[in-house]
C-alpha cells in the first residue's frame, strides 16, 4: 500500500509541475491547494530536497522548484527516495536485497516467483512513467 508520505509527494511534484512562471512555488500555496498538512508536507519536501530532485529558496518569494525537467523525474527515483524499496519483499529487491529467513531455497519458492513478477512489472511502470506524464503538461 502507498504511504501518505509518497501519495503528498507525488501530489506536490504534480502541483510543482504544473506551476507557471520559473518561481519557486511555496509550501502554503502546494498545502492548500493538495490539501496536505503543511508540516507534513515541509517534511517531505525537504527529502525530495536532500535527494536532488527538487531546489529550494529562502526568503518572501522563496519556495520549492524542480531542479530537472519533469520528463527527466522518473517515478523509479521518486518512489525509492519516498517509499523506500520497490520490491514487496526483500528477496526480490534489487537494491535492499536480503534474504528470507524462512526460505530455504528461493529458487523453488512460489511466492518469490510471484514477487519477481510484481517487482518487474512495477518497475516497468514506474521505469516508463515520468513526473511530466503525471502532471500531464509537455515540456520544451
Amino acid at each position: 500500500m502507498l504511504s501518505k508520505k509518497t501519495k503528498y509527494g507525488l501530489k506536490a511534484l504534480t502541483y510543482i509541475a504544473r506551476h507557471k512562471g520559473d518561481t519557486p512555488v511555496q509550501v502554503g500555496e502546494i498545502a492548500k491547494s493538495e490539501q496536505i498538512p503543511q508540516k507534513f508536507l515541509e517534511s517531505i519536501l525537504l527529502t525530495l530536497r536532500k535527494a536532488g530532485i527538487l531546489g529550494s529558496k529562502k526568503g518572501k518569494h522563496g519556495g520549492y522548484y524542480l531542479r530537472k525537467t519533469p520528463s527527466d523525474i522518473k517515478m523509479t527515483e521518486v518512489m525509492r527516495v519516498l517509499e523506500g524499496p520497490i520490491a514487496m519483499v526483500p528477496c526480490v529487491s534489487l537494491n535492499f536485497y536480503e534474504k528470507c529467513d524462512d526460505c530455504p531455497d528461493e529458487n523453488l519458492c512460489s511466492v518469490h516467483r510471484l514477487m519477481v513478477q510484481v517487482r518487474d512489472n512495477t518497475l516497468y511502470v514506474l521505469r516508463s512513467t515520468t513526473l511530466e506524464d503525471l502532471s500531464g503538461k509537455k515540456y520544451v
